[in-house]
This record gives structure tokens, C-alpha cells and sequence, in this order.
């Protein structure tokens, strides 16, 4: 059998999303902005689909621009906020506060600020993944515009502490974004009780398509457009509207919110005997980030003496796949910079594994995962001329 452990990375489409989606592949083919009747009809779902969208956010329509993924919704919220201040402003350079384990998409477009000449404060977090609200309190400045902290982390399934950061940015009157990426579907989320005035969202994550996402936008926030083109999305991102992307974002928006109530309880409980079991049964095995503060779905394993990437590879070929990170680092050589920022040498780094689980997970999968791990662990460790010496701790649990 195959089991699949690598739900952070991305979802299968669930069957009620495909169903929605399929009437707009085929025969509801119409622009969006088109005025004739297929365009009407293709508007309405569009409309309904953010509707789905901000119930779920606890936000207005409105307030819902549609995107490509979360890597778009995270650029346009910074790009377009700073962009939108600098325009108006000639005072100093723009100050811009985030944090050392954000994903790919945070940093890189934070570093590409500071090389236009904004200034970027990578604020560390703890050895437990989680950021001290103090730590972003004391890097405030007089010219700070924008924080942008993920509300859970991709790698560790840690959950930030967004409200109180909320808080802070609006003591500060300082614009406050949320990579919200990992949360939707497992934690509830509300825009206005965490404080954020920007959020990111992606479908694929939420058991719908890839190439759909969605970036909150509290009204009033400035924002510059990042594309140019068509006045779609209220002038905030053109281009024609994917029309059944949006359907199966706003589908699987319903679902997560149905579902919430019951489904992070059941993957918490797999997910938990899954972890319980390796470190029962695998020695000098360290769990990674925060044991209680996070997500239910995630648990980062660091295993001494055995290569990350030679797991992985052995795991695939007996029918369990996961991840020694993010998808979107996968091929990297160098080890995860959420697993350096949290303290973790690179040997350590470079031998961890991310099991992330889902709606789909089994219990006939975690049996499959639980009898195949120890023995792949044991057969890796043999090989190495250093397990000797890396294997003389203890088993570290956070």
C-alpha cells in the first residue's frame, strides 16, 4: 500500500470540489467579466465562491481578492502595501519586521525589498519555533509600515501568536500581515480577533486546486496592483478571473468550515500515534518545534544518524511518503532554515523527516508508516561509520 504523509506540501482535490469545479471546465465556460448571460452566470459563482471565502476569514467579500496560490497573495500583500506607502510618502525608507522561519515566499520578497532599499528586521524565534511578541515589540521603529508573521509554520505545524501580534502592530498603527497558508481548514481564523489587516490563503492546502489562492484585504488598507492589465478584482489584481479555480476554492472553503469542528480532533489522534509510536520504538529521535503549540496534522522528526534525503528515498520505495521539508525547497542542498533558526545543527537539520497528515489519512496507514519506519531507521544507522558516536544521547522530545 501507499501512505501519503505529505498534506503540508499539498491535498488531494476532494470529490465535492471537483464537482463543483466541473460545470466551469465544460459548458459554463463564460468570462467572468463578460455581460452576456455565460458571463453572468460565470460572475455569480465567482461571487459566491467569495462569499464562501470570506466566511470562512470572518471577513466581507469585499474584502477578498483572488489570486494564483499563496506565493502570490504573500507578494501582493507586501510588494503592493509597501509599494502603495512609498507612493505616498517622502519621509525615511520603509521598515519592515518579519520573522527567520517564514516560507519562501515571505522571505525572498523581503530580501528583494531590502535590495530596493527598504529595511528588513528578521526577528529570531525560540528553540520551540515560536516567536516571542516581545522580540517584534522591541524591533519596532518609527518608520516600521508593515509585520508580516506566519500564523502556522509550514515545516513545524507551530502556531504563532498572531493576536497578540495583531495587538502590538495596532498600538503601533502599523500594518500587520498573516501567511495564514497552513491554518486555513485546521484552525479557526477570524480576521478581525487576530488583528491582521492582510491574509493569505491557498486552495491546494485546503483540499482544492492548485493555481487558486486567495489575499484578504481589510478595507481601507492601501495596496498597489503588482500586475498590470484589466480593473478585476476592484482594481486590486487584473487578469481574467480562473473562474473554476475559484468555484473549487469557494467549495473547499465550505467544506473546511463544516468540518472543523470535528476533523482536527481525528487527525490529531493519528497523528499523535504515529509520533508516539516512533519514538517508542526508534531511539534518539527528537521531535521538532512545539509538542502542544501547533496544528494538528504536523509532527517534524529530527532521526540521529540517519540522512533526511536517504529516508525519504527508502520510505518512497516501501509505500510511505513525507517530507524533509518544504515542497517548494525540495532539491535544496541546504539544510531547512526553519530547522537552523530554531537551534538545530545541520547534520540534525539535514536528518529530519515532516510527517503531515489529512482527510484522507487511515489508520491502515499510520499501521503501514509505524511498521516500516523503525526498520528503514535501523537499515540507515548500519550503514553510517558515525551512528556510534551520534547515537550515544538520549532521545530528545521538545
Amino acid at each position: 500500500m501507499r501512505a501519503y504523509f505529505d498534506y503540508n506540501a499539498t491535498t488531494p482535490v476532494d470529490p465535492a470540489v471537483l464537482d463543483a469545479m466541473l460545470p466551469f471546465l465544460a459548458e459554463n465556460f463564460g468570462n467572468a467579466s463578460s455581460i452576456h448571460s455565460s458571463g453572468q452566470r460565470a460572475r455569480a459563482a465567482v461571487d459566491r465562491a467569495r462569499e464562501s471565502v470570506a466566511a470562512l476569514l470572518g471577513a466581507k467579500p469585499s474584502e477578498v481578492v483572488f489570486t494564483s496560490g499563496g506565493t502570490e497573495a504573500d507578494n501582493l500583500a507586501i510588494f503592493g502595501l509597501v509599494s502603495a506607502l512609498a507612493a505616498n510618502s517622502a519621509g525615511p525608507r520603509a521598515h519592515v519586521i518579519t520573522t527567520t522561519i517564514e516560507h519562501h515566499a515571505i522571505l525572498t520578497s523581503c530580501q528583494a525589498l531590502a535590495r530596493q532599499g527598504s529595511e528588513v528586521t528578521f526577528v529570531p524565534v525560540g528553540a520551540n519555533g515560536v516567536v516571542d511578541p516581545g522580540e517584534i515589540r522591541r524591533a519596532l521603529r518609527h518608520e516600521t509600515i508593515l509585520i508580516s508573521v506566519m500564523h502556522t509554520n509550514n515545516e513545524l505545524g507551530t502556531i504563532q501568536p498572531v493576536e497578540e501580534i495583531g495587538r502590538i502592530a495596532a498600538e503601533a498603527d502599523v500594518f500587520f500581515h498573516c501567511d495564514a497558508v497552513q491554518s486555513a481548514g485546521k484552525l479557526p481564523l477570524d480576521v478581525n480577533r487576530l488583528g491582521v489587516d492582510l491574509l493569505s490563503i491557498s486552495a491546494h492546502k485546503i483540499y482544492g486546486p492548485k493555481g487558486t489562492g486567495a489575499l484578504y484585504v481589510r478595507s481601507g488598507t492601501p495596496l498597489t496592483p503588482q500586475f498590470h492589465g484589466g480593473r478585476h478584482e476592484r482594481d486590486r489584481r487584473p487578469g481574467t478571473e480562473n473562474v473554476p479555480g475559484i468555484v473549487g476554492l469557494g467549495k473547499a472553503a465550505e467544506l473546511a468550515i463544516a468540518n472543523l469542528a470535528s476533523e482536527p480532533q481525528h487527525i490529531a489522534a493519528l497523528r499523535d500515534r504515529l509520533e508516539r509510536a516512533i519514538l517508542e520504538s526508534v531511539p534518539s529521535v527528537r521531535v521538532n518545534g512545539h509538542s502542544e503549540r501547533r496544528v494538528a496534522n504536523t509532527t517534524n522528526l529530527s532521526f540521529a544518524a540517519a540522512g533526511g534525503e536517504a529516508m525519504l528515498i527508502a520510505l518512497d520505495l516501501l509505500g510511505v511518503e513525507c517530507s524533509t521539508g518544504a515542497a517548494c525547497s525540495s532539491g535544496a542542498v541546504e539544510p531547512s532554515h526553519v530547522l537552523l533558526a530554531i537551534g538545530l545543527s545541520p547534520d540534525e537539520a539535514r536528518s529530519s523527516l515532516r510527517f503531515s497528515l489529512g482527510r484522507q489519512t487511515t489508520a491502515e496507514e499510520i499501521d503501514h508508516a509505524i511498521a516500516t519506519i523503525p526498520e528503514v531507521v535501523a537499515r540507515l544507522r548500519a550503514l553510517s561509520p558515525r551512528s556510534a558516536d551520534m547515537l550515544a544521547s538520549p532521545t530528545v522530545t521538545s
